[in-house]
């Protein structure tokens, strides 16, 4: 039963599935996402969930609208605009060669695209947004994946609390995958106590860290104000040469 003495009412949350399987095929990575957006749907905040590969007009590359770059079409200056209005961002999706997916790394290029656009307070328009990852697959490489995701979203501005990380592989090799029938009237993974215990940790600490930073108005806005560096404040930075 939910704890009705946390309520995240206003928060908003959004995941991307980089999944390679179109709906309305069942994807796995799928079945781990609801467990987070479940716990965090109990608690009131609103979710989103963008299978990547159903939006095939999300265009490659690395600037804000690509249709400015020679893109006949691109969804992405649409969906930036839900990725902006969320508190809350969760990158999910397969292991593939020991790796994110192309869906996965897309998505993650076109965050990249939008790390310039600055918020009212001059930062980083991601500043004050938290983020975390979720990793399935049939082969090594959750933490490898998380890293890359992780490190990403903060380079990018994103706030990443304590264990912002889950996931779960099967046997190495070709096999049940997450949420498959297990043979026994169940479901493979679902009665994982890590991949379960890790999602649940990283769902709250997703939810505690974004209460904390929309209560307070974000990061403080000192110290890391691009569009003050930019006009000449320099934050106690003493250059080597004038000392």
């Amino acid at each position: 039963m939910a704890d009705k003495d946390w309520d995240f009412t206003g928060i908003k949350a959004i995941f991307f599935n980089g999944t390679l399987t179109k709906s309305p095929e069942p994807s796995h990575t799928e079945s781990l996402v609801k467990i987070s957006q479940g716990i965090m749907q109990k608690h009131g905040i609103q979710t989103e969930l963008i299978r990547t590969i159903d939006h095939p007009d999300i265009a490659t590359g690395v600037w804000p609208d690509m249709r400015e770059h020679g893109a006949d079409k691109d969804e992405w200056p649409e969906i930036i605009k839900r990725v902006m209005d969320a508190d809350i961002l969760v990158l999910a999706g397969p292991i593939w060669l020991g790796d994110n997916s192309s869906e996965t790394k897309k998505i993650i290029e076109r965050l990249y695209a939008c790390s310039s656009v600055l918020n009212k307070q001059g930062q980083y328009a991601f500043y004050g947004k938290v983020g975390g990852c979720l990793i399935t697959g049939n082969e090594d490489g959750i933490k490898h994946c998380a890293m890359n995701i992780l490190y990403s979203l903060q380079h990018l501005g994103y706030s990443i609390p304590p264990q912002a990380d889950a996931g779960w592989i099967g046997e190495a090799g070709p096999g049940a995958s997450y949420g498959d029938d297990d043979g026994k009237g169940g479901q493979t993974g679902f009665d994982n106590d890590f991949t379960n215990r890790n999602t649940t940790f990283m769902t709250w600490n997703l939810m505690h860290l974004a209460k904390l930073l929309k209560d307070q108005g974000g990061i403080p806005a000192y110290g890391n104000q691009r569009s003050k560096w930019d006009a000449g404040a320099r934050f106690d930075f003493a250059n080597p040469e004038y000392r």
